[in-house]
């Protein structure tokens, strides 16, 4: 399986291709420019086989779906531009698209890796802990008392419960460091976006980048002219989160309803696909004979206020690891001292 192209990657071809289709140079040729203008490496590599797809006449869309280095946001975003005329307008976008995308992953790792470091020297200090100093603590308290006295069990006990469950937290923790760090490269990206998607703390900004995106593809089949109805059914088909998946679907439902259709801003509304401000923003729109345009802008508006949640989940995640590694040295402290305080009871 063909390895997918980084966002940073992406960010760079969207922008290239959007600058010489600008300047009128077809799109094998920008292509070629492209190859020759990187240095060897994956990229070029990709560059390469998507210019020989190119020469055999495929439209750029199913040349890079060929090529299988694209994610499928950016295959159906190509294919609405070139659908609709639109193609340097949509590359722009994606342009744009992708380097956020990227910084958002590159402070993610940058947020998932240190911690995660300190959490693998935690774990080894517990396991240590847990499994060599715990038995020694037994064997002095069986050597003091000849047996467990009933308070000195309860200390022991105790002791044990905190070591182990110290370790399981600090473990769990440091598994998912690690893999939320490796898989924003690559290939677990798509299994990262999904996993943030059904996670409770990033449910929501998920679900406002996925709306981001839906808007997107909306906003360019109406402003090519494309009739209503078949821009939102073409919009659902390219949407693969459910939950807004199934809020669209009610929505075109209202829009071709046979006994009483509604226009798309209507049934926008009426369904709540957008919030109310944003939902009364496309009446207004649909009024004035400006619904491209308010979907245009509000696809902005939902990108950036997805981003602003995003960029708070990620604010939290170092100062919520430090405090779990501050917890969990903590209760190490005290689990080691309750066998001390056992022995010293039975002495006394």
């Amino acid at each position: 399986m063909a390895k997918l192209l980084d966002s940073d990657a992406l960010s760079v071809f969207c922008e290239g291709m959007a600058m010489m289709i600008a300047a009128g140079i077809t799109t094998d040729e920008a292509v070629s420019l492209l190859a020759d203008n990187t240095e060897q490496g994956s990229f070029k590599a990709v560059c390469d086989d998507l210019y020989r797809e190119l020469i055999e006449g495929r439209p750029l869309a199913e040349a890079m779906r060929n090529t299988g280095c694209f994610p499928d946001y950016a295959l159906n975003m190509v294919s609405v531009g070139e659908e609709s005329g639109r193609l340097e307008n949509v590359l722009n976008a994606l342009a744009a698209y992708y380097s956020e995308e990227n910084r958002l992953f590159a402070k993610l790792r940058s947020a998932m890796s240190y911690p995660a470091g300190l959490l693998a020297v935690m774990t080894a200090v517990l396991i240590f802990t847990v499994l060599v100093i715990l038995p020694v603590f037994v064997n002095v308290y069986n050597s003091v008392s000849g047996d467990f006295m009933a308070s000195g069990f309860a200390y022991v006990n105790l002791f044990m419960g905190i070591g182990y469950a110290a370790l399981g937290l600090t473990a769990v923790a440091m598994v998912v460091a690690f893999a939320c760090s490796m898989m924003s490269r690559g290939q677990g990206r798509v299994k990262l976006i999904r996993a943030m998607e059904k996670i409770p703390l990033s449910r929501d900004a998920m679900y406002q980048m996925a709306l981001a995106r839906f808007t997107a593809v909306l906003a360019t089949y109406v402003s090519a002219g494309v009739n209503n109805d078949r821009a939102m059914e073409s919009a659902i088909t390219m949407t693969d989160h459910p939950q807004l998946k199934a809020a669209a679907e009610r929505t075109f439902a209202k829009m071709v309803d046979q006994e009483n259709p509604k226009s798309l801003p209507q049934a926008i509304y009426e369904t709540a696909l957008f919030d109310s401000v944003h939902a009364r923003m496309m009446l207004v729109g649909g009024r004035s004979g400006t619904t491209e345009d308010v979907l245009q802008g509000l696809s902005g508006e939902f990108f950036d206020e997805a981003v602003v949640r995003i960029d708070g989940l990620l604010d939290s995640i170092e100062p919520a690891l430090a405090a779990l590694l501050t917890i969990a040295v903590g209760a190490t402290l005290i689990a080691v001292m309750l066998p001390l305080i056992g022995i010293m009871a039975s002495i006394g």
